[in-house]
């Protein structure tokens, strides 16, 4: 496999880098560090089939250069973080689609494969008890910029569908539920970092609302494989498939098993979402994938509990404290 990793500096992407490279693929990294980091591919820049591209995905001619040579594209670049979306929804909104349409373009020309990484954000306030993929969309006002995620990245799955339906492009949908690990910052309102860097600091552990809403976390990982698994797989083309665990925990149960896990003396502080967020911020209260297609075709079945994931967080953040800005 030649990839281009869109996003390949990021969180999630540098972690598929380090798979694609250590299981001999070849690999080009397109990222303009926005919200990516030089330091989360930096180990890599030395190694066979490994470059680097600085630019944007909303800039034909950088994804033309990254992609040349390339026959596999995993497009993981995305405006990304409630606090990102709430604070600046034009860019956000510009990023996912117009990016989206940019690498679309790209691909297709290049008759590249593509798998586009997606969100649970998708399902917006559907509480069914196990999402699956093809279950209704339930959101708020689109005046609320709470929702201009689920709206941008819905858009981008229409195109990534389209372009299969249409023009014949192999492309794969994925859905994240919640996905952490190390390199993950807190920048921009990723729940479980700032948890575990508060409680190593004994400050409050700040909890949004009333701390019920549930979550599933998945590690990293866990996730990386399995989209490499997907790519590969003919039967995968114009699907779309959740990826997280099932192990749900409400956030103040979050907050309290990290307390506990640290060994911190720090106490949760319940921050109201207006405080956190804008007037009328809406949450979800509870998001639990479905993941029974994934299993089906690529054995998809997450490894690492809950309070795996948090040991290595805190590990981590022991190591080098402060973390990702």
């Amino acid at each position: 496999m030649r990839a281009l990793v869109t996003g390949g500096a990021g969180f999630i992407g540098s972690h598929l880098c380090d798979h694609l490279i250590a299981t001999g693929h070849e690999v080009s990294v397109l990222d303009d560090l926005s919200t990516g980091r030089h330091e989360n591919i930096a180990h890599l820049l030395g190694s066979p089939g490994m470059r680097f591209e600085l630019g944007s995905i909303l800039v034909p001619a950088d994804v033309e250069r990254a992609i040349d040579g390339c026959d596999t594209v995993f497009h993981l670049a995305a405006a990304v973080g409630v606090e990102l979306i709430v604070n600046r929804p034009l860019e956000g909104l510009t990023t996912n689609i117009r990016g989206t349409e940019v690498v679309l373009a790209a691909t297709h020309a290049h008759g590249c494969r593509l798998l586009v990484t997606s969100t649970s954000e998708i399902y917006g306030k559907n509480r069914s008890d196990r999402l699956s993929e093809e279950d209704d969309r339930i959101l708020g006002s689109p005046l609320k910029s709470r929702w201009s995620y689920s709206e941008a990245k819905a858009i981008e799955e229409i195109l990534a569908y389209t372009y299969w339906r249409e023009k014949g492009l192999p492309a794969v949908i994925v859905r994240l539920f919640n996905t952490v690990g190390p390199r993950q910052s807190d920048r921009y309102g990723m729940v479980l970092p700032r948890f575990v860097r508060q409680a190593l600091l004994g400050l409050p552990l700040t909890v949004y609302g009333d701390g019920r809403q549930t979550r599933c976390f998945c590690a990293v990982d866990d996730i990386v494989p399995a989209l490499v698994a997907l790519v590969d797989h003919r039967e995968a083309y114009g699907k779309v498939f959740n990826l997280g665990s099932t192990e749900e925990v409400t956030i103040e149960e979050l907050a309290r098993r990290v307390i506990a896990l640290a060994g911190s003396d720090s106490k949760v502080r319940h921050v109201p979402y207006e405080e956190a967020y804008e007037e009328g911020f809406e949450d979800m209260a509870r998001r639990v994938p479905d993941t029974t297609r994934a299993s089906s075709l690529v054995e998809f079945a997450p490894t690492k509990t809950l309070d795996d994931i948090i040991r290595e967080l805190l590990a981590e953040e022991r190591r080098d404290p402060g973390g990702p800005p």
